[in-house]
């Protein structure tokens, strides 16, 4: 069997990149473990934690940057984003019932299943074989280089792909929107989570859904790899 190409382009133009299967430490590591103010909410980084291993058993794609304007009103046929004024900025705005009908749709149109990623997958995705806060390492002065966030955005998306890529070739891993993932969210998920390849907890009760990697009006604590709200 020929191996996968390591990324490819769809037809609205979205360039993927083939994410290998593996294992990685999901959470955030003690010395992350303090309560930060984030927007209007208080982030307690028990939700984080335990830090424990997963392993993800089957390579997927992962779009390379966050679905642009566009790219979403290609498929679906409207832009509800607040910050118009350039197809190359991330669509806004989305519910988490939207993006899971793009992605519906988006499949009809290739013949290919497209899904939001896991929480697991995204993380796994945003970390690309690292260990610390972000997925350059420990320095929030660095994180300017990587995402649009509270102190470089001006209060405001930007195109995507203008910052530096992590390890893996993906972009605006941290800051300029959050990204949704497939997983309800439940702040005790963690501590009795599975080890291969987690799906989230059963949402038989729970309603709210996962939002990662931050956005352009949260601080640096916000876009870590770890982040969760």
């Amino acid at each position: 069997t020929p191996s996968p190409p390591p990324d490819i382009t769809n037809s609205i133009g979205m360039k993927l990149v083939l994410i290998s299967a593996g294992e990685f430490m999901m959470g955030s590591k003690s010395a992350e473990e303090l309560a930060r103010k984030v927007g209007p909410d208080e982030v307690f980084i028990e939700s984080e934690q335990p830090r424990h291993q997963v392993k993800i058993t089957k390579p997927f794609y992962l779009g390379m940057t966050e679905v642009t304007q566009g790219q979403y009103e290609r498929v679906m046929g409207e832009n509800p984003s607040n910050f118009k004024g350039d197809a190359q900025r991330p669509v806004d705005s989305v519910s988490w019932e939207d993006a899971v009908e793009f992605c519906r749709r988006l499949s009809e149109k290739e013949g290919k299943t497209h899904q939001l990623p896991t929480e697991a997958q995204w993380e796994y995705a945003c970390r690309a074989g690292s260990t610390t806060k972000w997925c350059f390492g420990d320095d929030a002065a660095q994180l300017r280089d990587y995402a649009w966030y509270s102190d470089n955005s001006n209060k405001t998306t930007h195109p995507v792909g203008q910052k530096k890529a992590n390890g893996w070739g993906l972009y605006d891993m941290h800051g300029n929107v959050l990204e949704w993932c497939s997983d309800c969210y439940d702040g005790e998920y963690y501590r009795n989570s599975p080890s291969t390849d987690p799906t989230g907890p059963s949402s038989d009760s729970i309603s709210r859904r996962v939002g990662r990697g931050g956005h352009f009006r949260y601080i640096a604590g916000g876009c870590r790899s770890a982040y969760r709200g």
